[in-house]
């Protein structure tokens, strides 16, 4: 594989489509489970401050591609703990929260139809329903969706979903989200990485039959970690999701969180979203990556933090999405 490929796939993993790989995660939390509606359970880990009296709780969605509850992946050996330390960050300020493995990942991989069956809504209707369970514990008030990357998107939909079905939300965490429909952020990826000419046009020809709703077979070798056939129906409905429309169809706060050494996605996203949003709350932190941990603009150190548990979230998150939920939920 071309060494400029090899980059780029390493940096595009938090925009991959799903697939069936498991990760037990390895947690002291609460173990929770759900009920799909057909047959299969999802699981996932609720964490209660000590002497919590009740409140906000947060409900958090992983970024796309293999992430299980806590945020890591089998993928490219992705180990930063992200959202795990969101929750132990959340718990420390007395505030309660639930991250779930995703439908396919870790604990949940029975609960997979198959990767070709997977669309964007499965996980917008999966939100939904973990905030729904959220809802109904005891001593939760409200319910606040957090997502991460891709996630973010989900969980802009989600509550805007359930919104209209008044379930108790009280605020979406954008937290490094796309700005820009996700099949252009992939073609800048490859792009800025300096992919060769070749595979630069091939992927700027599959993007174009994506968005047209046409399926590719001609996918190269190099490729086909991304683009696979079996992930193309997912790309598509993932495709037809625009983030700004949905941050613009908001009707609870909104915190856009974002890092300005993210090589995902780039701080004009976090502003795209603002401006969707104009009651949005802006939140830049300096020197994040998107794994919201310090790293440098280099690809190569910024990615290596990827898999480095033992780092902790970048100076300023954890005040940034406390801050929010406090302003946003009066008296948590």
């Amino acid at each position: 594989m071309h060494p400029l490929l090899r980059r780029f796939l390493a940096a595009a993993l938090i925009l991959m489509a799903p697939a069936a790989w498991a990760q037990s995660p390895d947690t002291s939390d609460t173990e929770v489970s759900l009920e799909d509606g057909g047959g299969s359970s999802l699981y996932g880990s609720l964490m209660r401050p000590a002497g919590w009296t009740g409140g906000v709780a947060v409900l958090m969605q992983a970024g796309s591609g293999p992430s299980d509850r806590d945020g890591n992946s089998t993928l490219l050996t992705v180990r930063g703990n992200l959202l795990k330390l969101i929750a132990q960050g959340l718990a420390a300020e007395g505030v309660a929260s639930l991250r779930v493995d995703k439908r396919c990942i870790a604990k949940s991989a029975a609960a997979c139809p198959g990767e070709d069956k997977l669309r964007f809504s499965t996980y917008i209707d999966d939100m939904a329903a973990w905030a729904r369970y959220l809802a109904r514990q005891p001593q939760v008030r409200c319910v606040m969706l957090l997502g991460h990357s891709e996630g973010a998107t989900i969980a802009t939909l989600a509550a805007a979903q359930l919104v209209k079905e008044k379930v108790p939300v009280c605020g979406v965490l954008s937290l490094a989200g796309a700005g820009r429909p996700f099949g252009d952020i992939r073609l800048q990826q490859i792009r800025d990485r300096g992919a060769p000419p070749a595979i630069l046009d091939k992927v700027t020809a599959i993007e174009a039959a994506l968005k047209e709703g046409r399926t590719v077979e001609d996918v190269p070798p190099a490729l086909r970690v991304l683009y696979r056939p079996a992930i193309q129906p997912y790309l598509i409905s993932q495709g037809a999701v625009s983030p700004t429309q949905a941050a613009a169809a908001l009707t609870v706060p909104l915190l856009v969180l974002q890092g300005d050494t993210d090589l995902q996605v780039t701080v004009e996203d976090a502003r795209l979203l603002a401006q969707a949003q104009p009651a949005a709350t802006l939140a830049l932190i300096p020197g994040a990556n998107h794994m919201l941990k310090i790293a440098p603009a280099n690809p190569k150190a910024n990615i290596a933090t990827y898999a480095d548990p033992t780092l902790p979230l970048a100076p300023g998150v954890i005040e940034a999405v406390t801050d929010f939920i406090h302003q946003a939920a009066p008296g948590n």
